[in-house]
């Protein structure tokens, strides 16, 4: 199920003093392993200083480049993202998972406004979304709110730049700085004033198919309740979150015993004992099954399987909906075994 294939680094391109885009070599024979839908991520696996270390990372570049590139903002006290920027260079291989998510745009034949929140490096995969919107039809419009510090700690600024040049009368960019007080800009955060203004001043005359949100969950949720304010349908609203809120587990805390687990990856099955404690995703890989994962944190959807029988419950949930969960399914890094036997199938997603 971990299906991971080395690549190779071909392009290693500056995006700020602190972030870089990474774009991968993919070869032939897997160029439809490698397909993509604009607003996926790609899982990537390497070794830093000894260890093994996963990070997800949303495609930046649109499916129509015939590239793979992700950009990669480096954390204070990062593992990985400290790793990318200072050490990576072309011609290095990382073992890269084929793409996946459910934050995407997909093409269609009717006439498209959309528009996007996002914050830092929350813009990847609205790069890659904006330019499928507006290359799919003519008559497409897409509107970017991008919150940043600064214009020079804002990633793919250039390439943002490019598109308006590109997409005159069809891309439409406001720029929100916290730190730097810039010419058609607001100042600050993007916070409930900032909607407002997008959907009831600037934009009033539009009416929009889908809002795309990317950013801390802070963000997302001031964004989200604004816009469901002033009467956006939630099935329009669509995010992803790049930073969640820790949550205290304290469904663990009232849990006892023990759960024989049954778990099904790539048509194989396998059976172990596990403390209801624990985070089935925790026991699976504890017990060296090679079922996927990448964040670990609940943000990302690489650990999702289906209950079969029995039941479990997540310490929390921002990208099942409920319907989802009604049908089995959960993220197996923030589930509890709740009855005395579990079966979960990862095949089955």
């Amino acid at each position: 199920m971990s299906d991971f294939h080395a690549l190779k680094i071909s392009a290693v391109d500056a995006l700020t003093p602190n972030a870089v885009a990474l774009t991968f070599e993919i070869p032939d024979n897997l160029t439809a392993t490698f397909a993509f839908n604009a607003g996926q991520y790609i899982t990537l696996k390497h070794q830093v200083n000894g260890q093994e270390v996963r990070r997800a990372y949303s495609i930046s570049s649109a499916p129509s480049s015939g590239k793979l590139t992700v950009g990669i903002k480096k954390v204070p006290n990062g593992t990985f993202s400290v790793y990318a920027n200072e050490n990576l260079k072309v011609g290095d291989h990382i073992e890269v998972m084929r793409p996946e998510g459910r934050f995407v745009f997909e093409k269609d034949t009717t006439n498209k406004n959309v528009a996007a929140f996002a914050a830092g490096s929350g813009i990847t995969p609205i790069m890659s979304i904006a330019q499928t919107v507006l290359e799919s039809n003519s008559d497409n419009t897409f509107v970017l709110v991008f919150g940043n510090q600064t214009p020079q700690e804002t990633m793919y600024l250039q390439a943002i730049q490019e598109l308006q040049k590109k997409y005159t009368n069809r891309f439409f960019v406001q720029h929100v700085y916290s730190r730097s007080q810039e010419e058609d800009s607001l100042f600050g955060r993007i916070e409930t004033s900032t909607v407002n203004f997008i959907v009831k001043n600037r934009f009033k005359e539009t009416t929009f198919d889908a809002f795309y949100l990317c950013g801390p969950e802070e963000m997302i949720t001031t964004v989200s309740d604004t816009l469901k304010k002033n009467g956006v349908a939630e099935n329009k609203i669509l995010f992803e979150l790049f930073t969640s809120s820790d949550t205290e587990d304290t469904l663990a805390e009232n849990l006892d015993g023990k759960t024989k687990v049954e778990v099904t990856v790539d048509d194989e099955n396998f059976s172990f004992t596990m403390d209801k404690k624990s985070l089935v995703l925790d026991a699976v890989l504890k017990e060296d099954i090679d079922a996927p994962y990448s964040c670990q944190g609940g943000v990302c959807s690489s650990c999702i399987a289906r209950i079969t029988e029995g039941k479990a419950e997540m310490v929390k949930n921002q990208i099942l909906t409920d319907s989802e969960v009604a049908e089995g399914l959960i993220l197996t890094c923030q589930a509890h075994p709740l009855t005395p036997t579990l079966k979960v199938d990862y095949d089955d997603v």
